[in-house]
């Protein structure tokens, strides 16, 4: 059960109206990164997990997430006041208000024709708000791992958002939400490192062959050597012959087939041979007509 307080989790304290900058918070509304995909993430996670402290980490932090959308969209939505005024009782003339949409860096032609200078589940692009940001796959070392990452990227577009404005209570407002990334991002590790073992993800381990393997594929100028791939970690093969059918087979597909599968095939196949022999004149020939020598 939810219960919404009207007094915001933060502050919101705009200094004056910038519907491109409004259009710019978009990605933390309803872009990849936003708060929206990150409430739906840690929500489906509460739901499905066992474990009575994941559980409760899970669905506070999905809970915030929402008053931070809140948080965003009232941002938003103060950033485009004055605009959506102007746009709305046309108290200016039709070429100040069309530059006002879409003067130099500002890119909120869509959110104030379409939304009314409101809050949309879009990103900043206007790319509507999908479930398919949402990446869970019901194994907690593996979702807290993505959420570690989810945490990380969206610290990320909140910096880069206190970047894009000079605005006081805009950057405080965003350095809190950016604040709260780290958190975040700091329960989850504790949670994945609370879980022993946490690695790999899942059950089963993988084939020994190959789990201390590192294979020099790209190989030329500006390799380099590391923890990542040394010899005290890694057996380092650069050897190209060695890289090839590793298992120790011949390196080909194959499968076995019924007798009738067989005919079905060896009549497909008979039916659709090309003749190496054969060299058709093709439409792009007949097209290209004589080529003329220019001297």
């Amino acid at each position: 059960m939810f219960a919404h307080n009207k007094r915001l989790q933060y502050t919101v304290r705009v200094s004056e109206s910038n519907p491109g900058l409004a259009n710019l918070l978009l990605e933390q509304f309803g872009g990849p990164q936003g708060e929206l995909a990150a409430a739906c993430r840690y929500f489906g996670q509460s739901l499905a997990d066992d474990d009575p402290g994941r559980k409760d980490l899970l669905m506070d932090i999905a809970t915030e997430e929402l008053s931070h959308l809140e948080i965003i969209g009232n941002l938003v939505a103060m950033l485009n006041k004055g605009a959506k005024g102007q746009l709305a009782e046309a108290t200016a003339s039709e070429a100040e208000i069309y530059k006002g949409l879409n003067g130099p860096g500002n890119d909120s032609h869509t959110t104030q024709l379409l939304y009314g200078g409101g809050p949309a589940l879009t990103n900043s692009a206007g790319q509507l708000w999908t479930a398919g940001y949402i990446d869970n796959v019901g194994d907690p070392s593996a979702d807290l791992r993505s959420n570690i990452a989810a945490e990380a990227r969206a610290k990320i577009i909140y910096e880069r958002l206190i970047n894009a404005t000079q605005d006081p209570g805009v950057k405080d407002t965003l350095t809190f939400l950016m604040t709260r990334e780290i958190a975040h991002q700091k329960s989850f590790e504790k949670a994945l490192y609370a879980m022993e073992p946490n690695f790999p993800p899942g059950k089963l381990q993988g084939d020994p062959r190959f789990t201390s393997v590192y294979f020099n594929m790209s190989q030329g100028d500006g390799d380099m050597r590391g923890s990542w791939n040394s010899d005290e970690n890694f057996e380092y093969i650069s050897d190209r012959q060695a890289q090839r059918a590793v298992d120790g087979g011949d390196g080909t597909a194959t499968v076995a087939l019924q007798s009738y599968e067989v005919e079905d095939l060896q009549a497909m196949v008979s039916r659709t041979v090309s003749d190496p022999n054969i060299d058709p004149q093709t439409g792009a020939e007949l097209g290209a007509g004589d080529v003329a020598v220019i001297k």
